[in-house]
C-alpha cells in the first residue's frame, strides 16, 4: 500500500505538470528567435532557411503542443534539425524523443545529459534521483564538449557547461538580430539547489564537486554577454511579464542585468542550502 506521504507527492507532481503544461500562444523573443514552450516550460525556436535549432522539449505530453506551436508560426516541424537541451530531467528532456521523432532532427547533449538520455533512467549522481520520473529514451544523440558551437543552417548555438542542479546541465548562447540589430542571447540553465531527500550538497559522495560545478556556473553568468535572457522556467527570467511591457515598452525583452541578476539570486539560494544542511 501507499503511504500517505507518497500519494501526496504523486499529486503534486500530477497537479504541477497540469499547470506546467498549460497552452501558451507561441511569439516571437527577438529577431528570429521564439518561444514556443508552454505556459510553464520553455522551449524556443531559433529559425533558419538551412534548418532550425530548437532548444527543450518540456514534459511527454508537452511534444505535441510545442509541434502545434512551431506550426503556427508557420514552420514546419520536419525543417528543424538541431535539438538541444538544458538539462535532462522529464519536465525539459520529457518531449525530446517525440520531438526528434517528428522531426528526425539530430540531438546533441553534454556526456552527462547524453548518457542519461540514452538510458531514459535517473541516475544516482543526479540530486533528484528518487523523487524524479525517467524520460523516454533518446535514439540518435551527439556528444558536446564544453564551449562547442553547432550549427544548422544560418544558426550557431554555443553549449555552456552550467552544472549543479545536474551534473551535465548545460546553458546556450547566440546572437538574433532584428532590423540591423544583433543581440546576445542566453538559454540559462536552471541552477537551483533541489534535491530528493537525503541529498547534501556539501558533502555528496555521489556528487563530491556540486557546489564547485555551481561557482563554475555562477561565474559563467556572471561574465558572459547577456542582453535577452530566457529560462526553463520562464518565470525565473521574467519573460511573460516582459512580454506583456513590451506593448508600453519595445525594448521591455532586453535586460543586460538580468543573467548577472540571476547568478547573484541562484548564489544566495545554494548559501541559504548549505547553511541548512550545516545546522543539520
Amino acid at each position: 500500500m501507499l503511504s500517505l506521504a507518497l500519494l501526496a507527492g504523486v499529486a503534486l507532481c500530477a497537479q504541477s505538470r497540469s499547470t506546467w503544461n498549460q497552452p501558451q500562444e507561441p511569439f516571437r523573443i527577438y529577431g528570429n528567435t521564439y518561444y514556443v514552450g508552454t505556459r510553464g516550460l520553455g522551449s524556443v525556436l531559433i529559425a533558419s532557411p538551412g534548418g532550425h535549432v530548437l532548444i527543450d522539449g518540456a514534459l511527454p505530453e508537452s511534444a505535441p503542443l510545442i509541434a502545434a506551436s512551431v506550426r503556427k508560426l508557420g514552420v514546419r516541424v520536419e525543417d528543424i534539425k538541431l535539438i538541444v537541451n538544458s538539462h535532462a530531467h522529464f519536465d525539459h528532456a520529457g518531449g525530446v524523443a517525440e520531438l526528434q521523432k517528428l522531426s528526425g532532427a539530430r540531438v546533441a547533449a553534454t556526456a552527462w545529459t547524453a548518457s542519461v538520455m540514452r538510458k531514459g533512467a535517473v541516475p544516482r549522481d543526479d540530486p533528484q534521483f528518487g523523487a524524479i520520473s525517467p524520460i523516454a529514451r533518446v535514439a540518435r544523440l551527439e556528444i558536446i564538449r564544453d564551449g562547442e558551437s553547432l550549427t544548422s543552417g544560418a544558426v550557431t548555438v554555443t553549449a555552456h557547461l552550467t552544472a549543479g542542479h545536474t551534473p551535465g546541465g548545460t546553458s546556450w548562447t547566440w546572437q538574433s538580430c532584428e532590423n540591423g540589430r544583433c543581440l546576445n542571447l542566453v538559454y540559462a540553465d536552471s541552477l537551483t539547489p533541489v534535491s530528493a531527500d537525503g541529498f547534501r550538497f556539501s558533502d555528496s559522495k555521489l556528487y563530491p564537486h556540486a557546489v564547485e560545478d555551481f561557482e563554475r556556473s555562477f561565474a559563467f553568468l556572471e561574465r558572459t554577454p547577456c542582453d535577452i535572457l530566457i529560462t526553463p522556467h520562464p518565470e525565473a527570467s521574467r519573460l511573460f511579464e516582459r512580454l506583456a511591457e513590451r506593448s508600453a515598452d519595445p525594448e521591455a525583452m532586453i535586460d543586460r542585468g538580468a543573467c548577472k541578476a540571476l547568478a547573484v539570486s541562484a548564489r544566495e539560494r545554494l548559501r541559504q542550502r548549505l547553511a541548512e544542511e550545516r545546522g543539520q
